[in-house]
């Protein structure tokens, strides 16, 4: 008997040294992939890189130092939102061209592999005119409907699922309830929900996950209110924190039970960098509410003049409350200016975000459409933005901006479930951040703002591999 438990035991000791040992040898080459503003690289493969052990001098050179075996937190995906403005917007570009645009954006093999989507529930801003799901004062919801979405936005929707190989988490957020829920009797410029039509917006949350699945697409989760903090030209709802936390606790989140989604997950927050502490402080100190909410999300606009990104704020919410999660629901670009399409400024954006909000404990990121018009639309308030994609209706032109392929570095080789793991940079002008895959793979991703190129090396395992960045440029190394 104890010889074979001997012989179990060595033969588990083997199996896992060979495990490690394949480890190792796979991690001795790494492709690397591209983006740069000069040369016209737009994620190209720029060759294998062989890792070796020579007496590199770490300590002089510059550095970007890789640890597979210190690991964080878990990659749920990496995506964009399908709005009423990118679905009517598609619906206006030819068979073949629908074809290549989903295919660039979900496909995982031929496209960057988009992984998540974000909806929105009733009208927001980039939806051509206001409209909700049920007619006037109709509490009980017993005309909800979501004829409006049949038109453009849930065939759009399911073609990206489709597309995405039926792998694609979807969130979504309500912008406004109908005007008649709301003290100001509009579901524009802020205004706030009526107390007596709390539990009827929470059973409108149930019937939009429940329409919108019986028209075959799931939905994982949603926010409970995009920015709750801001009174907008557009659609728009003010919660405080204290209102917004009563309102899961004693409504949507007991709703959601009841009605057997007690698995739908429940993002608080959904809005700027610059308050998150708080909102997670005054939210999570009540554990009530804290039981039925995911996590926090969160976007970028603290920075909408120029300002710096606080990500400093990711890093507090994620030591405070490391039991929840952290979720970047939205960002673009803003002024639209069809002259300053592919500004190079706009991907380092997308890039410098990506990298610190996941280094700071992100398990999520979520671009603002996935595809506008040439104006920067449709948006029944003229709030143009850019996005990675735009259709350009008059010339017939599918226009792929440098925010694409940053985006893409990430998406295309980090997947759902990946861990990611321990990368420093030795010098502040190279920013990294790393992913291991389930399957092992290690995908390295490094920036480079500054106007020069730079020299530097990759190690793991005490092995190296030189390469060099362009100058404003973006590299993902793929070690396998």
């Amino acid at each position: 008997m104890k010889k074979h438990i001997y012989l179990l035991a060595l033969a588990f000791l083997c199996c896992n040294l060979h495990s490690n040992a394949k480890e190792l040898s796979s991690a001795l080459t790494a492709k690397q992939y591209t983006t740069s503003e000069t040369g016209n690289l737009r994620l190209a493969y720029v060759g294998d890189l062989q890792f070796d052990d020579k007496n590199h001098p770490a300590e002089v050179e510059t550095s970007i130092f890789i640890n597979p075996g210190k690991k964080f937190q878990t990659l749920l995906g990496i995506g964009g939102a399908l709005t009423d403005a990118s679905a009517e917007t598609f619906a206006k570009m030819p068979v073949e061209k629908q074809k290549a645009f989903l295919k660039s954006y979900y496909n995982p093999i031929e496209g960057i592999g988009y992984t998540l989507a974000r909806t929105n529930i009733n009208s927001c801003d980039f939806s051509s005119a206001s409209y909700s799901y049920v007619a006037d004062k109709d509490a009980a919801l017993k005309t909800f409907s979501v004829e409006h979405d049949m038109k453009f936005r849930i065939p759009l929707i399911k073609q990206a699922i489709a597309e995405a190989g039926e792998k694609l988490t979807l969130f979504a957020s309500p912008w406004s309830p109908p005007a008649w829920m709301k003290d100001n009797n509009d579901m524009l410029h802020g205004g706030k929900l009526l107390p007596q039509y709390h539990q009827s917006w929470a059973n409108y949350f149930v019937k939009f996950i429940q329409e919108y699945q019986k028209n075959g697409i799931p939905v994982w989760g949603m926010s409970v209110q995009n920015e709750p903090m801001a009174k907008q030209t557009w659609e728009s709802c003010i919660y405080t924190a204290v209102e917004e936390k009563d309102f899961v606790k004693n409504y949507l989140g007991p709703t959601l039970k009841k009605a057997g989604m007690g698995n739908k997950k429940i993002i608080v927050w959904d809005h700027n960098r610059d308050l998150m502490v708080q909102r997670a402080n005054d939210t999570y100190s009540d554990k009530e509410a804290a039981k039925y909410i995911w996590g926090t999300g969160f976007h970028w606009y603290e920075n909408w003049s120029g300002g710096r990104q606080q990500f400093e704020n990711v890093q507090r919410v994620n030591e405070a409350y490391p039991d929840k999660n952290l979720i970047f629901t939205e960002g673009c670009i803003g002024n639209f200016d069809l002259k300053k399409m592919n500004d190079w400024s706009m991907g380092e954006q997308y890039g410098e975000s990506m990298i610190n909000d996941f280094n700071n404990g992100t398990v999520a990121w979520t671009d603002w459409n996935v595809l506008l018009d040439e104006q920067g639309g449709p948006n029944h308030v003229q709030n143009f933005c850019f996005a990675p994609v735009h259709y350009n209706t008059k010339t017939d032109e599918l226009i792929y901006n440098n925010e694409f392929y940053y985006i893409g570095h990430f998406s295309k080789f980090i997947k759902p479930g990946a861990k990611r793991i321990s990368a420093a940079s030795s010098k502040s002008f190279l920013i990294t951040t790393a992913f291991q895959n389930v399957d092992g793979t290690i995908a390295v991703v490094v920036m480079n703002q500054t106007d020069k190129a730079e020299a530097f090396l990759v190690w793991l395992n005490g092995k190296s591999i030189p390469s060099n960045l362009p100058k404003r440029s973006i590299s993902t190394f793929v070690i396998e």
